[in-house]
């Protein structure tokens, strides 16, 4: 059995022919709604591959952003690493220059032991002079001797090894003495001093 489907721009439904429509018309007709569809399938396959090619570009962008991001860290880090390796050096250095300067500190307290029975001779002015460098060498290298004479009495800068009783509020707890000189570098102290500490008790009532 053969089965006639019938153009419906050519037939009525009951199916006759329709007035005026040529079967060249009829063809044409059909020629533009299969280029219409064509078309409309390859806008929509277009319109498929900008929202695939902008996926990917919004991909591309969140990966340049990690890596940027990465960068940035392992810069950081670079830096962080050469401060604490730059910390460190310096420490070092600080270390062995106290290291050798306790040495020179040492030398300077014979000769201050040498110069407490001072006479004025040529001798004690030679041994003055000597002192005298050594300490400008210790300052040149940042370390300077630390003031405690008359000053109240600071227990990180000295040692009290001595205590004495005064009759003045104004002496307590002032250094009267120096036995041994405070050293400090950059205002640590690398070497505590010893000293003698004024200390006031109050008169008992008659």
């Amino acid at each position: 059995m053969t089965v006639r489907v019938n153009d419906r721009r050519r037939y009525n439904p009951d199916g006759t022919p329709r007035p005026g429509v040529s079967e060249a018309e009829s063809e044409g007709l059909a020629q533009s709604d299969s280029s219409s569809g064509s078309g409309e399938a390859v806008a929509a396959s277009g319109q498929d591959e900008v929202t695939q090619l902008r996926a990917e570009l919004d991909a591309a962008r969140r990966r340049v952003d990690e890596l940027a991001r990465g960068i940035q860290d392992v810069m950081r880090d670079r830096d962080e690493f050469k401060q604490r390796i730059q910390r460190e050096r310096d420490r070092m250095i600080e270390v062995e220059k106290g290291q050798v300067a306790l040495a020179i500190i040492e030398a300077i307290d014979e000769l201050d032991l040498s110069l407490a029975a001072d006479d004025g001779s040529p001798f004690a002015q030679g041994v003055r002079l000597i002192r005298d460098k050594l300490l400008q060498k210790l300052q040149a290298s940042g370390i300077e001797r630390v003031e405690l004479l008359d000053r109240p009495y600071d227990p990180n800068a000295a040692e009290a090894v001595d205590m004495e009783l005064v009759a003045s509020p104004a002496k307590n707890d002032r250094v009267l003495a120096e036995q041994r000189a405070a050293y400090a570098l950059r205002g640590r102290v690398i070497r505590p001093g010893r000293v003698k500490v004024g200390r006031y008790v109050e008169p008992a009532k008659a």
